[in-house]
């Protein structure tokens, strides 16, 4: 039987890499002058995100902290890119929430400048999400 900590892990890869599909489409919608359809993809993605966010701490509240148990060279591969992906992940919500908000705001030219700072950060933090569920999983 499979545990509540094993399928909420699962969904957040799952979570992650709808975020990254939503981000990545948000970016070329947005490249094409699709202004509307950019905004809702890129509220999905932060919605996606929130979700995500939601499930991993109650992951974490249910099952605590979870050790790499491969290979040792592996292991160092697998370490860095989760100190990579935890030390980005702490500061993407905020600057989510301020590139959303300047949107919101209809504060474009700033809008467009921190989301070039943001979209790469939460890119990188939503397909690594991906992969440190990956390694720490199925490998």
């Amino acid at each position: 039987m499979v545990n509540l900590g094993s399928q909420l892990a699962a969904l957040n890869a799952i979570l992650n890499g709808s975020a990254a599909l939503l981000l990545l489409s948000g970016l070329i919608a947005i490249k094409m002058k699709k202004v509307r359809i950019h905004r809702a993809l890129m509220a999905s993605a932060f919605s996606v995100s929130i979700v995500f966010l939601i499930s991993y701490l109650t992951r974490f509240y249910l099952t605590g902290v979870h050790r790499f148990e491969g290979d040792p060279l592996v292991r160092k591969l697998y370490l860095g890119i989760l100190i990579s992906h935890t030390s980005l992940a702490a500061i993407t919500p905020f600057l989510a929430i301020r590139t959303l908000y300047l949107a919101w705001k209809k504060r474009f030219d700033a809008h467009r400048k921190i989301a070039r700072i943001t979209w790469p950060i939460w890119m990188y933090v939503s397909v690594t999400g991906v992969v440190v569920y990956w390694m720490l999983y199925r490998l």
